[in-house]
């Protein structure tokens, strides 16, 4: 039996995972989620779920990779031969690959903004300008295909270096880089005037925010956050050793991500208020808030720039983890060398990100239960795939996986002490599976439909 190649580092596994989880829900989802839904109060229902929720899985998704050694579908093939459960493993990889469909259209526009924030050309243009301009741009035919292609590229050539050239060394220069821009970018913005307000809004809670819809939508960012559910974190762990700290390794990861969105509300807000933008604007607070704000600025070319490429350094990281997840699986189950499966991932990815592309403008008026193609991939995946998947392995591991193998694996055979197995354990069976279930009935809009009815 061929030997599984592995991390060739503690460093390269802590900077990997990290990256596998950071992406642009961190910076792009995580900053507006918090503005809508009333600022300190989301963030500290988000830490906390983070801590009792997000952690445990992570965790739990550590155990499923390193002991069976395998991709996120092979995994459960291994340990649950013969049986339905490897239908987990599969709406993993499917999601994965589902994702890149429409992640890869989004990060080619941080493309565009770099070079827009290089040439100056953000410059001197009004909000509304900028809504427009961005309008045109997203519903456009060539450009967005064209960055969509190259950023395709990028990932496909890291993916085919292989794990411990291609992604671990990625890893190794991407996120320190990263860190260092987001720490650049927050000096800048705490030192804007009126910054005060922007980080009153983000540390200064107001409990009469928290109702029940902040309290899921603070679950399911923690939920997406950490990349739980599509496979990831399943194949990432397959290539750890056996002397890794499944433990120490999934509170780092945590820890780091949780900090990475700390940052970019840290480095959003107080520019928000500082410019009196509203911090509700939602999605578009990347591409047209920001621009506006950073605009206004001294050097708001180059302010923008380094925006623009720490928010395409994180899909980056991104993209590579999604597309190892169906590299991985096409490679192992097809008995396929390396650089053929993840051809044919991108290639796939490529007719799935132009259909998402042009359903933005051309294509718009072919819909999908009512959903453009780019966004009934996000839908289908989002709100259904990866709670769904997520549901399921603490559902597996909780009433399928014998209690000692899976201690066994997490104390990597009595050597690393866990002494709160029994209470991690209690929770996957019982607790977990009934709140990430509540996060799914709530993106599926059932649970306001169900307390309507009580009104």
């Amino acid at each position: 039996m061929k030997k599984r190649v592995t991390f060739g580092s503690r460093i390269g596994v802590i900077l990997a995972t990290v990256g596998c989880a950071v992406g642009l829900g961190n910076i792009w989802r995580f900053p507006y989620m918090l503005g809508v839904n009333g600022g300190a109060a989301f963030l500290l229902i988000y830490i906390g779920c983070i801590i009792i929720l997000g952690l445990p899985v992570m965790l739990t998704e550590f155990f499923i990779g390193r002991h069976s050694r395998k991709n996120a579908a092979g995994a459960f093939k291994v340990m649950a031969p013969g049986t339905v459960w490897s239908v987990i493993g599969y709406n993993g990889v499917l999601a994965a690959f589902l994702i890149l469909g429409f992640y890869f259209v989004v990060a080619g526009w941080t493309l565009e903004y770099i070079v827009q924030a290089a040439s100056g050309s953000l410059n001197g243009k009004s909000a509304t300008e900028f809504a427009t301009e961005f309008s045109d741009f997203s519903s456009s035919v060539f450009r967005p295909i064209m960055w969509t292609v190259i950023f395709i590229a990028f990932t496909h050539f890291v993916i085919i270096s292989g794990v411990k050239n291609g992604i671990e060394r990625a890893s190794k220069v991407l996120m320190p880089v990263l860190f260092l821009i987001l720490i650049i970018l927050c000096v800048r913005s705490v030192t804007l005037p009126n910054a005060e307000a922007g980080l009153s809004f983000l540390f200064n809670p107001d409990f009469s925010k928290i109702n029940s819809s902040v309290i899921l939508s603070g679950m399911g960012q923690a939920f997406f956050s950490l990349s739980v559910g599509m496979g990831c974190l399943i194949t990432y762990s397959s290539y750890f050793g056996k002397e890794t700290n499944l433990q120490r390794t999934a509170l780092e990861v945590t820890v780091l991500d949780s900090l990475v969105a700390l940052l970019a509300g840290v480095i959003i807000f107080p520019a928000v208020f500082s410019f009196g933008i509203e911090p509700t604007a939602g999605p578009e607070l990347v591409f047209i808030t920001l621009p506006n704000v950073f605009s206004q600025l001294p050097f708001g070319s180059l302010w923008s720039f380094i925006f623009y490429v720490l928010l395409a350094l994180a899909a980056l990281t991104s993209t590579i983890s999604l597309h190892e997840v169906a590299t991985a699986y096409v490679h192992e189950e097809y008995h396929m060398i390396r650089s053929r499966a993840a051809l044919i991932v991108s290639l796939d990815t490529v007719v799935f990100a132009v259909i998402s592309s042009l359903s933005l403008g051309i294509l718009k008026e072919y819909t999908i239960f009512g959903l453009t193609f780019f966004d009934f991939l996000d839908y289908v995946t989002a709100k259904i795939m990866l709670p769904f998947g997520g549901m399921l392995i603490c559902i597996f591991v909780g009433t399928r996986v014998d209690r000692k193998i899976l201690k066994a694996e997490l104390t990597n055979e009595g050597t690393v002490p866990f002494y709160f197995f029994n209470t991690y354990s209690f929770f996957m069976k019982y607790i977990a599976p009934v709140a990430i279930g509540l996060v799914f009935l709530n993106e599926l809009g059932l649970i306001n439909l169900i307390t309507s009815q009580f009104k």
